[in-house]
């Protein structure tokens, strides 16, 4: 009987060479760009030597190219402008939303998650439409990438929030009103602190996405002011570019890695600051 029922799988040993299959896969490809971008020669398949031209060299450079330089720094003013916007009203979304219970409130959470599910290009021509035939006044460019990027990571903010909310529970602010704290002080001195380490984290990918975006960027762009290295990846990638187009790409991808792994550090760090937290929650 022992043997009709045993794990007919066994030890999971397939498991071992399928993940690192996978983990070879994603990587691999990004490893070949980013070895390329340290190319000493114009080839992008043939190793030449060593070489950081292509980031700091004097001509046809990351550094030193008009191109290049434009669409990184458009890429991070939308970024940050997109985390500033983004998270504060996420936060405050997934509030009401976890404390609404009246008429509406199911639609009003549909809604919501409608960004997450759309297909980005269908995003992409709606608000296309809507600068251009419904405020003209904005029209595209800079504000009009920024409010659509703002309108499809909002989402990610208010579900990311919103699990932090549903796991800690009403109970600190309940005790903190008890012990006399008014409604302010429960939402700066306790619910906030608590809800930090979601907070950083949603930042953390809005900022991720912002600089990923391609579709929805694309489409409200104006001119070449407005180019992102993700617009310029595509439309140079498939001529005959110089290693310079691997190296704004590592460029681009370092500084996604830097802001996951310092949010992660600060998560760590309000995260363990979570004790210190409740105890000033109690102390109100």
């Amino acid at each position: 009987m022992r043997g009709l029922f045993a794990n007919p799988w066994g030890k999971p040993r397939w498991l071992y060479v399928v993940t690192a299959f996978y983990i070879a896969w994603s990587i691999v490809p990004v490893a070949i760009v980013i070895l390329f971008a340290f190319n000493d020669g114009r080839s992008r398949t043939t190793w030449q030597g060593f070489s950081t031209k292509w980031f700091t060299g004097p001509t046809g450079s990351v550094l030193h190219d008009p191109a290049y330089q434009g669409a990184l720094k458009h890429t991070l003013v939308l970024g940050v402008l997109c985390v500033a916007l983004a998270t504060p009203l996420g936060v405050a979304l997934a509030l009401g939303l976890q404390r609404w219970r009246g008429r509406g409130s199911g639609t009003v959470n549909t809604v919501m998650l409608l960004p997450l599910v759309t297909p980005e290009i269908v995003m992409g021509v709606a608000l296309l439409l809507l600068f251009l035939k419904i405020f003209p006044g904005i029209g595209l460019g800079t504000p009009a990438q920024m409010i659509g990027q703002v309108t499809f990571t909002l989402s990610y903010v208010v579900v990311i929030v919103r699990g932090r909310l549903v796991s800690i529970g009403r109970e600190y602010e309940e005790a903190a009103a008890d012990l006399g704290a008014p409604a302010r002080d429960q939402l700066f001195r306790v619910l906030l602190p608590l809800l930090a380490p979601a907070i950083v984290a949603s930042a953390a990918v809005v900022f991720a996405i912002s600089i990923d975006d391609f579709v929805v960027t694309q489409y409200l762009s104006s001119d070449a002011s407005t180019t992102t290295v993700s617009m310029l990846l595509y439309s140079t990638a498939r001529g005959a570019p110089t290693p310079a187009l691997n190296a704004i790409a590592t460029v681009a991808l370092v500084i996604t890695l830097l802001t996951l792994t310092l949010a992660f550090f600060v998560y760590k760090r309000f995260a363990g600051g979570r004790d210190a937290a409740v105890a000033a929650a109690l102390d109100v």
